[in-house]
């Protein structure tokens, strides 16, 4: 109705636009928005017909909706009621946030003193709503010139709101890439100076005394805050979220104090667990206030993560390592501090691996490690399986990121954490077993990069028994999260080429596929398909015949050749009996997937003779019956146990020509149209809609409060 000016009028005249005013504070939330999203619409909208005029300040040069629209507003934001002037502020914000026209600069010239006002009121109303219409404004280009007059009111926003909602105003500002350069600095300002109150709370050396040489808001607020038991720990968690956030800006327009800020963190962390030395009544306070505080710590720990990648880190780093170890030691940490305490960890090895100056930190490193690696001997030990799991995860990556350092793989083998985590491969809890399972997928490639251990005859025996101990839990385990593991560690250890892999992949393979071909789980037999995929691939490019652009071009023989040896292959380890049995999987992705890699094998074996004609003895398929091509598959689908090598054809389970011919004679591309519609889809249909509507014919009483 209102995409017209004379319906604008008509609800003008008719006073409709008073009871939309009303409306504004209704309690229904869904109404009060609703309401508020219409009289944008209307102050947008009547002022379309003015974009090619200059628009002023003067109530003359204005539609009469528009005006009464500001004029309420206006209103609105200099009387005492905090109900409408949230009401006009959020109207405000909605309105700067979707129209970018010149027009709102001039609104914004009228409405400015009343919104100044309200920020130099003790206290101020409505702080958070301020914030949400000065960063709506401030994001708009509208108000991008630093001669702006929003820079003003935002500077006094940053002076006068509460700091425990002006920070979110600050990190705001340093996210724009348009702003005043005095504006950032005064927002970086705001977002250090509780950090800065806590670290000048704790003795600390006189060259890392504080954050800042001056403060933009009255200390005492910040002081009071974190001095208060209610407010304290929230402050806190909300400053640290802000800098974290920051840590992640690739162009932030101001300079961080990285190493003040480092020993800020620190400092929280130590007095979380009683480590910090209180130099003053408010250190007294924090002391007690955040003694096992589980919220900052995990915020604190985000934050310690988020600061390794800085490169005067290693000015710091002893510090770093000591607060790490207490936390990771103590027994009084909770199993989630204790997660984000190994992800920290993981963050500043992985950050110093990578630094240029790693080598001359490594003495201090290797220590950390011994004492690192002693604490996770423990961990791996614990009584509650969250522990266990949390020191597992932590293991993983580290030794994914590490492995090539041969300090690490010294350090490793040195202690006890690899024989316990095999041993946790027989764990009573499922997560674990898992997370033990892809732990030892990537200790594995390290045993056959360190030198022979003693004590070890051979260096493979080891590490045949890890295979052959993730084969057999593949096979026999009762819960779906450690069989779901394993093939996601196989999958790795094909594409990567573990050693072992690469003694026999056609034996790997087949093997794999046969446990994976019995598995009930959907998510095994999606890795299992996966494997397929990875497997085909590296044997087609192996042989030249993946489609790649760079690849030399085969002559006809050549690429007959080949073809026939890479179904020879897939023929030997099962592939096209596992693709067409997951092919006719209840579970509708295990059929989608198979149903994708048939399709694309079909495309690369497209150029075989007996693809395109039939197969060498002359039968075409349509000489084929349905019945053939039933039994055939009927047939690889029986094959459930084992074959020994070369007796494939003996079993009768796959051969080159029959293969190619259920390749031709499937119609996989109708299938997987089929596969990806949706399992509703005849219930959506028209038809079926029609029919709904037909069947309630005569019965209407008995269907009235239908949703048609």
């Amino acid at each position: 109705m209102v995409q017209h000016q004379s319906a604008l009028h008509f609800l003008y005249n008719c006073g409709a636009i008073d009871v939309i005013f009303t409306l504004q504070g209704d309690p229904s939330l869904f109404v009060a928005s609703a309401t508020n999203q219409l009289l944008v619409h209307i102050l947008t909208f009547s002022l379309q017909s003015f974009q090619t005029k200059p628009v002023n300040i003067k109530d003359c040069d204005w539609p009469i909706c528009a005006q009464k629209l500001i004029v309420h507003t206006e209103e609105s934001l200099k009387s005492n009621s905090a109900s409408r002037i949230k009401q006009s502020l959020k109207l405000l914000t909605s309105v700067f946030g979707c129209c970018h026209d010149l027009w709102t600069e001039v609104l914004w010239s009228r409405l400015s003193e009343p919104i100044v006002y309200l920020l130099e009121e003790e206290p101020v109303h409505a702080g958070h709503l301020l914030v949400d219409l000065f960063l709506s404004m401030a994001r708009s280009p509208v108000f991008s010139c630093p001669e702006c007059s929003l820079w003003t009111s935002v500077v006094c926003a940053l002076e006068h709101l509460n700091p425990a909602q002006v920070g979110r105003l600050a990190v705001g500002v340093l996210k724009l890439q348009k702003c005043p350069q005095a504006v950032r600095i005064q927002a970086l300002s705001v977002v250090l100076q509780p950090m800065d109150c806590v670290l000048k709370a704790a003795s600390q050396p006189l060259e890392y005394a504080g954050l800042l040489n001056k403060s933009v808001n009255d200390s005492a607020t910040v002081e009071t805050l974190l001095s208060c038991r209610s407010s304290c720990a929230s402050f806190l968690c909300q400053t640290l979220a802000h800098l974290e956030e920051l840590q992640y800006l690739t162009c932030l327009s101001v300079d961080l104090p990285h190493i003040p800020l480092l020993q800020s963190v620190v400092t929280i962390l130590q007095f979380c667990i009683g480590l910090a030395t209180p130099a003053s009544c408010l250190g007294n306070k924090i002391s007690r206030i955040l003694i096992g505080c589980f919220r900052v710590q995990r915020s604190a720990l985000d934050i310690l993560g988020a600061l390794s990648h800085w490169e005067s880190h290693s000015v710091f780093m002893g510090s770093v390592f000591d607060i790490l170890l207490a936390y990771l030691k103590s027994p009084d940490t909770s199993p989630t501090v204790l997660k984000k305490s190994f992800q920290a960890t993981l963050k500043w090895l992985v950050s110093l691996s990578e630094a240029p100056s790693s080598k001359d930190h490594w003495q201090q490193t290797e220590q950390f490690l011994r004492d690192l690696f002693l604490v996770l001997q423990k961990r791996l030990c614990s009584p509650y399986w969250e522990v266990r799991d949390s020191a597992l995860e932590f293991l993983t990556p580290l030794v994914k990121h590490l492995r090539e350092k041969e300090g690490v793989r010294q350090v490793l083998f040195s202690s006890e954490v690899p024989k316990l985590t095999e041993d946790l491969l027989e764990d009573p809890e499922s997560y674990v077993r898992a997370s033990a399972v892809t732990a030892m997928g990537q200790l594995s490639f390290l045993t056959h990069l360190i030198s022979k251990k003693p004590g070890l005859e051979n260096g493979n025996v080891k590490e045949k028994s890890i295979v052959a101990q993730l084969k057999e839990i593949l096979s026999t385990d009762s819960e779906g999260f450690p069989r779901r593991a394993v093939i996601r560690v196989f999958i790795d250890w094909l594409r990567e080429g573990h050693p072992d892999v690469l003694k026999d992949t056609e034996q790997f393979v087949s093997s794999v596929l046969q446990a994976v071909n019995s598995d009930l789980d959907w998510e095994v037999k999606a890795g299992g398909l996966e494997l397929a995929e990875v497997f085909s691939a590296q044997t087609l490019g192996r042989l030249g015949l993946a489609a790649c652009p760079y690849a030399a071009v085969l002559s006809s023989a050549t690429r007959s050749t080949h073809l026939s040896e890479s179904l020879q292959i897939f023929c030997r380890v099962k592939l096209f009996e596992f693709l067409f049995g997951a092919l006719c999987d209840y579970d509708r992705p295990v059929a989608q997937k198979a149903c994708d890699i048939l399709i694309a094998l079909k495309a690369e074996l497209r150029d075989e003779s007996s693809l395109k004609e039939g197969t060498s003895a002359g039968l075409s398929t349509e000489a084929r019956s349905i019945a053939w091509l039933e039994e055939t598959l009927r047939r690889w689908n029986s094959c459930a146990k084992p074959c020994p090598r070369g007796d494939a054809d003996e079993a009768g389970s796959q051969d080159s020509d029959g293969v190619l011919l259920v390749l031709r004679t499937v119609d996989l591309e109708g299938l997987h149209r089929s596969l990806n519609r949706s399992s509703d889809h005849i219930e959506k249909s028209p038809h079926s809609l029609l029919q709904d509507i037909l069947a309630t014919v005569g019965t209407l009483e008995e269907n009235e409060a239908d949703c048609y």
